[in-house]
């Protein structure tokens, strides 16, 4: 009778468990976690892409200031790639235009290149990449700029022609502002140009202005 009993209980206790057993007990995991995307959509909401907009604006900056080209590349638009323009007009035919192949290809040598012409002399502006980068580009410590999104501050006697050949795009200015010295005439600027591309933006071009003749 003993023994009966205890297998009695014992096959209770084994329906139990076959009922309640059949689904393991899931608890969320953190490494089950979907990683959210860091990278700049341009769905978001307005102040949300004005402030993604402004930060990598500012990584732009610094990797030029530190004359990190290697990293400066990364930005730049894979399929587009990236056009430097002189000053405030933008010349598609003229100014110098890389792909981002061509850039990462090219920027580690010493090859010369054509950028332009220089204002008042008419002369042509030779250097590698990484002298006009260094040179030009970023001639003034644009990361203590006065910024500016979609809108100009910097402006002078050259025609200004960003909006009409890039109207889908969105940029940055960051404006140094000129002396007391020469009037406030040697004031200089970069506009960064982005579209988006696969839910980031991307640097399709670089355009530097200054007071012209």
């Amino acid at each position: 009778m003993k023994k009966l009993l205890i297998s009695m209980v014992i096959l209770s206790l084994f329906v139990a468990c076959k009922k309640n057993g059949n689904k393991p007990d899931l608890q969320p995991n953190d490494s089950t976690t979907q990683v959210k995307n860091d990278s700049i959509n341009t769905n978001q909401p307005k102040e949300h892409k004005d402030e993604s907009l402004k930060k990598i604006n500012d990584e732009v900056l610094q990797v030029l200031k530190n004359r990190d080209y290697r990293t400066f590349a990364t930005f730049i638009h894979p399929q587009k790639g990236i056009r430097f323009s002189m000053y405030a007009f933008v010349d598609i035919k003229g100014d110098k235009h890389f792909s981002k192949a061509d850039f990462e290809k090219y920027e580690p040598t010493k090859t010369i290149f054509t950028w332009g012409a220089q204002d008042g002399s008419g002369d042509e502006y030779k250097a590698t990449i990484n002298d006009y980068l260094g040179k030009w580009v970023f001639s003034k410590d644009f990361t203590k700029g006065q910024y500016s999104l979609n809108n100009f501050i910097g402006g002078g006697n050259s025609l200004n022609n960003l909006k009409e050949t890039y109207p889908q795009a969105d940029f940055t200015e960051n404006y140094i502002k000129g002396t007391e010295k020469y009037g406030e005439m040697d004031w200089k600027t970069i506009r960064l140009v982005f579209e988006d591309f696969q839910g980031r933006y991307y640097l399709i071009a670089v355009v530097n202005d200054q007071w012209t003749i």
